[in-house]
Parts: C-alpha cells; structure tokens; sequence
C-alpha cells in the first residue's frame, strides 16, 4: 500500500535532499538537547549574562550553539549560519541556510521551569524545507520537512479541528521590554480572553508554535519574534495544516515581525480579533 507521501503527486512530494536536511538538523538538535540536559544540575551556579532588559543569556547557551554550529556549518562548508547568540545579525543566503535558537526559552532554564528547547530551521535559497524542535523538558522532538507532514517523535501530527473560539485554547507570548508593546498588546489581550477558554503563556514561541502544530492549542499570537524563534516552528504548523502570517496577514518567514499561527479557522478569528 502507497504510504500518504507516495499519494501525492510527484512534485508535492519531500525530495530527498530535504529529508537528508531533516535528519542532519535532527540528529544535531538531539546532540544539543543532551548537552543542554547534562548541564542542568549545574544550573544554579550558572552566571546570567545579560543581553537586554528581562533577555539574559548563559554558558549553556553559547556552548550549545557551539556544538550545533560546528556538527552543521563547520568552515570547509558553505552553508550560511543565523545563531541567536554568535551570528544574530548574519541575513539568509543562497543555498542552505541554519537558523538556530540553541536554547528556546532560557529564562524558563534557568529557573527551573520546564518549557526549553533547542530550534533548528532549514532553508534552500530562502525557503522552508525541514526543522526541528526539540522539547528537552518533555524529551519529545517535533519534526518536519517541505511537502512531507510534520511528527512528533515520527508520528503525525495535525493541527486541531477546534473551529469554535468559545471552545479554543490560545497560546501567546507577553511583551516585556517595550512600552508601546506592551500598550498594544492590553488592548488586545482582553478580545482573546472574554472569547475563549483560556490563554497560556509559556515562554518559548517554538514549543507554541509546535503545540499549535500538534493541536495541543489552537492558536498562538505575538507581537514581536526573531527569525530563530520561528524558523522551525512556521514549517511545523504549516505541514501540520495550519497557517502562519505575520500581524498583516502576510504569510509568515523567518523575520524579526509578529506572528499569528493557528488551525486555519482559528487563524482567522484570531488575526481578525487582534486587528
């Protein structure tokens, strides 16, 4: 029997130069993953270095980014390389390009608090093709690759089928450094809860994203990201059948911009609620 990929039509189909992708940033995520795992009863004598207001970085982030740069763009290879911590400002190239957040919600980290992930997204001349998050708390990795579907530990995932607000759960991340932010975001913050059944915060916008992607929440909104906190996750809830733009509406690539992700009926509602 045809598996659901052989279904397809030829050109819907993963190449198998996308699925090598996959399998070289996963197999670097997992790396990662461990080596972010074996420092954690050494987290309370980690010094937070301080990035930016309420935004700190550690040891653990910088050694992790270490690691995944050198397994996916060692200097004999022409690759272009986005790190949060060593290459934040290096734009997308020709070719192949990593993103990478190595560690996802470090201040969730080093607290103790177990939403953390490493983030790994590849492009191919600008555009999507495989990622990973790796949710390190949870040891669950989520994956997926250009027109092959997106898993979760290799089994399907898909977005929710929710379509009433009133029965949705929505995923967001909080502003904290701007105040014009943080303005915008108490005007909308009121629609979504006098609507809906709930609202989360968790700290990591990949692991939002991946929950959106495997119907653990039916949508997610924030008002500002960077390129590495998204990169995987867009890919993850796209090939999970949901829809990612930024706040216009536009759909969504790796960019410092806003995003709003969702199954596609609670997308809708919920770029229409927050306009």
């Amino acid at each position: 029997m045809p598996t659901a990929h052989e279904q397809r039509p030829a050109h819907e189909r993963p190449t198998g130069s996308d699925v090598a992708l996959l399998r070289e940033i996963e197999s670097a995520a997992r790396a990662a993953a461990a080596f972010i795992r074996s420092r954690e009863e050494h987290r309370v004598s980690l010094q937070w270095d301080i990035k930016g207001e309420s935004d700190f970085v550690s040891a653990v982030d910088r050694g992790t980014e270490a690691l995944i740069r050198e397994a996916l763009a060692p200097p004999t290879r022409a690759v272009t390389f986005i790190g949060e911590e060593s290459a934040p400002d290096t734009v997308i190239g020709e070719g192949i390009t990593f993103i990478v957040d190595p560690l996802d919600g470090t201040t969730n980290y080093l607290h103790g608090f177990p939403a953390y992930a490493v983030s790994i997204g590849a492009l191919v001349n600008g555009t999507l093709a495989a990622a990973v998050v790796y949710d390190i708390p949870r040891n669950e990795c989520f994956t997926a690759v250009r027109n092959g579907g997106a898993f979760r530990d290799g089994t399907p995932i898909r977005v929710s089928n929710i379509t009433d607000p009133a029965l949705s759960l929505i995923a967001t991340g909080i502003p904290f450094r701007k105040a014009d932010m943080i303005a915008r975001y108490l005007t909308q913050l009121p629609k979504v809860l006098a609507t809906t059944s709930g609202i989360r915060r968790a700290g990591s916008a990949a692991l939002d994203l991946a929950h959106v992607a495997c119907g653990r929440v039916d949508a997610f909104w924030e008002l500002r990201l960077a390129p590495w906190d998204v990169a995987a996750g867009i890919l993850l809830v796209r090939e999970a059948g949901g829809i990612v733009t930024d706040l216009d509406g536009v759909p969504s690539v790796p960019a410092f911009a806003g995003i709003v992700a969702g199954n596609p009926a609670m997308h809708a509602w919920l770029h229409t609620t927050i306009s």
